[in-house]
């Protein structure tokens, strides 16, 4: 997602930068989501699976 067009073209050069950190921070932000999201996932998954194995080997 790009910032919005200046259209008198008034964007200064340190306005871009600081537009620029911002997006790769919140860009950063996103990723780190992404794998805490991934990692709690899997977690939750092996989980599962291993109380299904103990319900399974113990049942009966």
């Amino acid at each position: 997602m790009t910032p919005p067009e200046d259209p008198a073209g008034t964007t200064t050069p340190s306005a871009a930068s600081a537009a620029e950190r911002r997006r790769l921070a919140q860009e950063t932000r996103d990723e780190r989501q992404v794998w805490y999201f991934l990692a709690y996932f899997l977690f939750g998954i092996h989980l599962v699976a291993f109380v299904m194995i103990y319900a399974v080997r113990h049942a009966g």
